[in-house]
């Protein structure tokens, strides 16, 4: 299920955003080290912290990057159907008010399955 590629590559659940993302920004971050590292010049370049950074920043920002387009997935509409936690509030509520208006019952009471009635 997760190891799944989506069919369309342009969709929001395609990784190739957050690679993109995270190469860009660990290049970023790779050449500031570099440049910064260095201290004048005098003493060489430091490609080693520039790679390091690079390193740390490319796994992070695409932990985070990921874990973001992950999160926003669309439900399925069949999700929202039935009873139980999928159901929205005001739907429930909704029919509860029409059912007792149908019945006969008062309309301006509405017993929500949850707060005591006395």
């Amino acid at each position: 299920m997760g190891s799944v590629e989506p069919q369309n590559p342009n969709s929001g659940n395609s990784i190739k955003f957050p690679l993109g993302f995270s190469g860009a920004l660990a290049a970023v971050a790779g050449l500031v080290t570099l440049v910064v590292s260095a201290g004048g010049t005098v003493h060489g370049l430091r490609w080693d912290l520039a790679a390091i950074a690079f390193g740390i920043v490319f796994v992070v920002s695409l932990l985070l990057s990921s874990l973001l387009v992950m999160g926003h997935k669309e439900n399925e509409e069949y999700l929202s159907e039935g009873s139980g936690v999928n159901r929205r509030s005001a739907d429930r509520l909704k029919q509860i008010k029409l059912d007792q208006a149908a019945d006969g019952g008062a309309a301006g009471k509405v017993d929500d399955g949850e707060t005591p009635s006395r």
